[in-house]
């Protein structure tokens, strides 16, 4: 077997296996560094189950982000990708066993990648890019004592092409076709919305080719110093476009759900005004000739989905450098440079005036005689106050702009001492932010303009009027067709933020064969391999934002943009023995131990020990069984620590207190604040969003994870690699907040003080009009996580004749359990073949996933391949029988059904030079599942389009030319 299979078959599965390559001649034994150990062996075989994809699993694949590369795994769950809208950080990062993304560890060459923005302490995975990645390694279970804090979930291992001769050029190009299909009768639902309101609802047509991507890259590689060293620079440009949700008939309204079953629904912060008489309770609309009449949810409420993304644009560059020598054959001497500059921005649905509350005077001249007689304003010196809602439509939709930077720079050297191996590095790595929030309105200013006196019968700002602000322009939502562009140029305002991650980290490690020296097991040939090390590790992160960022001026943001600024130290030591126990013995072919110890020191107070221990046992040649047990730490990053207080937005199907039939009684309503003259008539949120405040805490102490893996790998005949591994993680004293939704339900139901004290009521009694409303969900320590579940692989390969040769593999992971434990005490619940995006279980997790491929490789210079990916059915939350999730489930989101994806690939020889790939995904067109309860983050477009394909039929070409 040659060395690139042995390194393809690291204690796991490679996918998409090419039988061709197992004819090649064997390679000389070398030792090599196994993903989730430091210490170099011949066997290749870990004790903890590991994927691994090669480059030309990727070109195969067809894509060309990361993330969704990753995400096609059955072991990664959705996290920030390009789909990701309204909640993005303009990152993309990878979650492991669906844990967290701050759960995961991402490496490259083995070496830690920094925080990816101010925004997200999880490492953007933009910084690689996707032409130079040899294989991925995916180790999932704790790898905490070897590689240190954050790998909880497991650890994903960019190995990159740093070590080439010549010229590579490779070019990629891909888009999406669709056909509208109907799907969910949402189509015909726009189509009926479209005949009264035509600006707002439009079935789109068929798609020839939208979303587009196209890449390029230069790799330039070459040998010096008499084939001692060798030095290779990498240059990349990628360019995404934009895909509206207007563009896709399941998208082009947002929805709603009844017992009727789907509606388009929408926000009532609308187009045409919302005017809330706080002396009536009454709620408004307006037309072009200023006259009110009263708000109908049904065909008022605004369609904020048709402009928001479905997919964001994104322009990056990208530049690498490597360089290795040989100064001798007992040292060497290596470095690395990355640098990326990635810029990518999130539109959502208009901003406006999103429910504050404005005196209105009674000599207003913008208000024509109805409106002021439905405002209360009965003479010209009356005043009211009214809550005002209205969409800047005019201005267009609020466009969130991300630009990230980073800079990462390796210096090692590495040797031999004797029988002793060491490398030695330095490690500094930096990402610049920048971001901007347009369109969005000012809340001082909009006060100013709707605060509008009477001077001669010309309306006046009152600031203008008293001198304090000469460029003050009235605003007029009163009346449709009003709205001028002097009054957006004085009323809209950008907001701007600034900041940046740092990470330095000095580190090395010795290790041997003692072997060498005689110690060994009695009655083995192997000797006792160990390793030991140090590192040091600093993490800084500032955040500036502007003023009217932080003062929440930005109406309609959701919240305020706090500054943030810290940093932490840690230091560790490490190490790991390596035991053969027995050799060549019946049933013991091969019986061997591996341990593995690190301690932990944070300059916050933090001192933590991690372990593991494997085993792997090979009874006979064609059977071996793996076990291992890890603990591992994650200590809170500097946002869980140190970022400001401030409201944010949570989901919520309704408030239980709101509407005009509550579905909460007034005692239980009174328990968060209701007076008995607002219940019945508190207005509900037509967006089902609510604020909560968030923010850090200084006091959260670690969270601490075990782990569990036993696997059997079974070779029962050439060619064929068979593997079962079970897992079993739990994560304890989460980092996390209690949900909003779970302080409202426990204080409804109890009246505990300990809940109900952290509900605010806003004076109108609502949860989410006025920003005074809010329920207090800062981080804390509390609860747990646990999932478990089980891992098949199989991997085979036949020769059949003179046609080539024929391979199989297929990767799979049947959930058992995801078990969630919000607060202790308080019971648990599971989470398997569930979902709710606007809930507790969050995206859709199915019990049974799979990706499986057969490849041929022709005689005749082309290889195929068919993939199969297949997502088993999930149920709503509300289905569920355990008490802390069951609930109404309407038929028409009850169930999504299974998902099926066919994906045809090729590649063709043209020369010995050239090669041309393509394909397409999505074969036959299928459409997401759709529902009302996507929620945000990976939500978006009543689905989850981070998870399911949701665009269409993706077609993809590849050229790449070697010289």
């Amino acid at each position: 077997m040659s060395r690139s299979i042995r390194v393809m078959f690291i204690g796991g599965m490679a996918l998409g296996m090419q039988v061709a390559n197992a004819q090649q001649a064997d390679a000389p034994l070398q030792k090599v560094e196994v993903t989730g150990s430091r210490i170099p062996t011949l066997n290749t075989d870990g004790t903890s189950p590991i994927v691994v994809l090669g480059a030309k699993d990727i070109k195969t694949d067809g894509v060309r982000n990361v993330e969704s590369l990753l995400n096609n795994l059955p072991q990664a769950f959705a996290a920030q990708t390009g789909n990701v809208v309204n909640g993005s950080t303009g990152t993309a990062t990878v979650d492991l066993r669906g844990l967290g993304s701050n759960r995961t560890l991402v490496l490259v060459n083995g070496h830690r990648l920094p925080a990816g923005s101010p925004g997200s302490s999880a490492a953007d995975l933009n910084q690689i890019p996707t032409p130079l990645i040899k294989r991925i390694e995916v180790l999932t279970g704790g790898a905490g004592a070897v590689y240190g804090a954050d790998a909880v979930a497991g650890v994903v291992n960019f190995i990159m092409n740093d070590r080439f001769e010549g010229v590579q050029i490779e070019l990629n190009g891909s888009g999406y076709n669709h056909k509208q299909q109907g799907t969910a009768g949402v189509s015909s639902l726009v189509a009926g919305r479209a005949a009264t309101n035509p600006a707002q609802f439009a079935v789109p047509g068929n798609k020839g080719l939208d979303g587009r991507s196209k890449d390029a890259s230069l790799l330039i590689g070459g040998n010096f110093g008499d084939g001692k060293g060798n030095a290779t620079l990498f240059f990349s440009y990628k360019q995404d476009d934009a895909l509206l949700q207007s563009e896709r008939d399941f998208t082009a309204c947002s929805l709603s759900a009844s017992a009727a079953g789907f509606a388009c629904g929408g926000s009532g912060t609308n187009a045409t005004g919302r005017f809330t008489n706080t002396k009536t309770g009454k709620v408004y609309t307006t037309d072009a000739n200023g006259t009110p009449r009263l708000f109908n949810n049904a065909l008022d409420q605004y369609n904020f989905g048709p402009i928001n993304h479905l997919q964001r644009p994104d322009e990056r560059y990208g530049v690498a450098a490597s360089a290795r020598y040989d100064v001798s054959e007992k040292l060497k001497v290596y470095a690395d440079f990355a640098f990326h500059d990635d810029r990518t921005d999130a539109q959502i649905a208009p901003g406006g005036i999103f429910g504050n509350v404005y005196t209105i005077k009674g000599d207003n001249p913008l208000l024509t005689p109805a409106m002021k007689a439905a405002m209360s304003l009965n003479s010209p010196t009356d005043t009211t106050d009214v809550v005002i809602q209205r969409r800047n439509v005019e201005g267009g939709g609020r466009d969130a702009l991300f630009t990230n930077t980073s800079y990462r720079m390796l210096m090692g050297v590495k040797g031999d001492i004797g029988n002793w191996n060491y490398d030695l590095f330095a490690q500094t790595s930096k990402v610049r932010y920048s971001g901007s929030s347009n369109n969005y309105f000012s809340k001082e200013r909009g006060a100013k303009a709707l605060d509008v006196v009477n001077v001669n019968g010309v309306a006046q700002c009152a600031s203008f009027v008293n001198g304090t602000d000469l460029a003050c322009v009235p605003y007029n939502p009163w009346q449709l067709g009003k709205i001028t562009p002097e009054q957006l140029a004085y009323i809209q305002i950008p907001g701007q933020s600034f900041g940046q991650t740092e990470q330095q980290i000095q580190g090395g490690n010795v290790a041997a064969d003692l072997g060498e020296y005689g110690i060994k097991i009695p009655g083995n040939s192997n000797g006792v391999g160990v390793s030991f090390g140090f590192e040091r590790r600093v993490e800084a992160l500032t955040l500036n934002p502007d003023g009217p960022s932080q003062n929440f001026d930005l109406d309609g943001s959701g919240g305020p943009v706090k500054p943030v600024s810290g940093r932490y130290v840690v230091k560790d030591i490490f190490g790991e023995v390596r035991l053969p126990l027995l050799e060549n013995k019946p049933f013991a072919e091969s019986l061997g131990a591996n341990l593995s110890y690190r301690h932990t020191d944070i300059d916050t107070g933090v001192k933590a020990n991690t372990y593991g221990l494997g085993m792997d046992w090979q009874p006979v040649s064609m059977v071996k069984v793996r076990a291992s047990h890890q603990k591992a730490v994650r200590a809170p990053n500097i946002n869980e620590l140190f970022s400001p207080a401030g409201n944010n937005l949570y989901d919520n199907d309704a408030d239980p207190c709101a509407g005009a039939k509550p579905t909460a009684t007034l005692a239980q309503c009174a328990n968060t604040g209701v007076t008995a003259a607002q219940y019945g008539n508190i207005q509900d949120s037509p967006a089902g969003q609510y604020n909560y405040l968030a923010g850090g805490n200084p006091k959260l102490n670690p969270e601490t994870s075990k782990s569990n893996t036993i696997g059997l790998v079974l070779t029962p005949i050439r060619n064929l690699t068979v593997t079962v591994d079970y897992f079993d993680i739990k994560v304890n004293d989460t980092i996390s907040n209690v949900q909003p939704t779970t302080t409202l339900d426990k204080c409804l139901n109890t009246g505990n003080p300990v809940f109900c004290s952290k509900i605010t009521r806003d004076r109108l009694g609502t949860l989410w009009l006025l920003p005074q409303a809010s329920i207090v969900g800062t981080n804390t320590n509390i609860g747990s996580l646990k999932t478990s579940g089980i891992d098949l692989a199989a991997s085979y390969g036949q020769k059949i004749g003179a046609y080539g040769s024929l391979g199989f593999s297929v990767t799979g992971t049947l959930l058992k359990t995801f078990e969630v434990e919000e607060l202790p005490g308080d019971g648990s619940y599971d989470c398997v073949g569930l979902y709710n995006g606007a809930g507790k279980c969050g995206q859709p997790r199915p019990k049974w996933r799979h990706k499986a491929r057969v490849n041929w490789n022709t005689p005749w210079a082309t290889d195929l391949a068919l993939t199969w990916r297949y997502f088993q059915g999930v149920d709503i939350e509300t289905t569920s029988s355990n008490p802390l999730l069951h609930g109404t489930a309407l038929d028409v989101e009850k169930h999504f059904a299974s998902a099926n994806y066919i994906d045809l690939a090729a590649s063709y020889n043209v020369t010995k030079k050239i090669t041309l790939s393509g394909g397409i995904n999505n074969l036959f067109d299928r459409d997401p599942p759709i529902t009302s309860k996507y929620g945000t983050g990976s939500g978006n477009g009543n689905t989850f389009p981070s998870m399911y394909d949701s665009m269409g039929r993706k077609l993809f070409l590849n050229m790449t030319a070697k010289f």
